[in-house]
């Protein structure tokens, strides 16, 4: 009997359930568990989503009310009327032009002014420099501009009279923008000239480009020296040739410049200066083209001009007198009528001693 039972007894780690039986059971367990993950899943992108939505409300809530806030503690309270704009320039600007191109006026909301916009447009002015644009709480902008400084007068015709009262005429500064200002300084009337930019579009607030019109700006530049400034200002300088510059200063000396090497034409321009100065000559023309061996004139002296003005000629003018009145008519022409008005006791005139000569000169003719 134990022998049998023992015998029937099953092995151990066998498995129970079949293959079928445990494969039902498997997909149960999956199934279970994906609900469960699934639902877990969606529990958390609640959560998030409800936590972005709340993040964003508060966000909203915290903008709408800080615009509530600035708009009425800042933007629409009266403390902050702009009560005054103070202009200040070192130029020929007016205070009504520059707010008219700021677009400011007085009354309006201090905070609403963009004060960017405001330096933005302003620079743009061709004869504007440096802005400078300061808000002062509560009402008050500040405005310091400084202006571009004309050095000459330059335009596109070959001679021009009056720089003043051409519409071809432009101001321009040391760095070459043109300018054209609706006020006119006194100063303005001494600046030098230059002439013959065919080249060059001139309009107000371009920079010039051409290379003549560069020369001559940089000779502008480096005649401002000590000496330069007293011994040679220049008046004109004639850009219109295309290869030179042909540059006249106060005394009327002709100077002929080229493009290149300004510094040592100037400066063998100033070894002819102090020549002349020491010989006592005036330099009427010099080309500084030239290397060597360079070609100068000069004026003639004040008592040779002198003497050729007032030497009398070799040959004397006879000038003839055209009288007044018509000769009156004779009787005879041997007994010519005197004529009336003539005076017997004093000296006649030169028309009436001029027909008695002629008179007297007919007589003896006849006789």
């Amino acid at each position: 009997m134990r022998s049998s039972s023992s015998s029937r007894k099953r092995p151990r780690n066998q498995r129970v359930s079949n293959p079928r039986q445990r494969k039902q059971q498997h997909l149960l367990d999956v199934k279970v568990r994906a609900r469960k993950a699934t639902q877990h899943r969606n529990r958390r992108v609640l959560v998030f989503i409800s936590k972005i939505v709340l993040a964003a409300a508060i966000c909203a809530g915290i903008y709408f009310g800080a615009r509530i806030g600035m708009r009425r503690f800042f933007f629409e309270n009266p403390e902050y009327r702009l009560a005054m704009i103070d202009v200040q320039t070192d130029g020929t600007l007016q205070r009504d032009q520059v707010l008219k191109t700021a677009d400011l006026r007085e009354g309006a909301n201090i905070f609403q002014v963009n004060l960017a916009h405001v330096h933005r447009v302003l620079q743009q002015l061709p004869q504007v420099d440096e802005v400078e644009v300061v808000r002062k709480l509560p009402g008050e902008i500040d405005i310091r501009i400084q202006e571009r400084k004309p050095i000459a007068w330059i335009t596109s015709e070959k001679q021009i009279s009056d720089p003043f009262q051409s519409d071809v005429a432009f101001l321009i500064d040391v760095r070459g923008v043109l300018m054209k200002e609706k006020k006119l300084l006194p100063e303005y009337l001494g600046l030098p000239l230059i002439t013959g930019c065919s080249s060059e579009s001139l309009e107000p607030g371009k920079i010039v480009q051409s290379v003549e019109a560069k020369a001559a700006l940089e000779l502008l530049r480096l005649s401002a020296g000590s000496f330069m400034q007293t011994r040679f200002q220049i008046r004109e300088i004639d850009a219109s040739k295309g290869y030179c510059l042909v540059v006249t200063d106060k005394n009327h000396t002709r100077v002929t410049v080229g493009f290149d090497h300004l510094e040592k034409q100037i400066q063998r321009l100033e070894q002819f200066l102090v020549y002349a100065d020491d010989s006592r000559h005036e330099i009427e023309t010099v080309n500084l083209l030239v290397q060597r061996n360079i070609p100068v004139t000069f004026m003639k002296p004040p008592a040779e001009v002198i003497n050729d003005t007032i030497d009398p000629e070799e040959t004397p003018r006879i000038m003839k007198a055209i009288p007044v009145a018509p000769p009156p008519a004779r009787a005879s022409a041997k007994s010519p009528t005197p004529a009336a008005g003539k005076n017997q006791n004093g000296p006649q005139p030169f028309s009436l001693q001029k027909q008695t000569q002629k008179g007297k000169k007919e007589q003896g003719n006849g006789q």
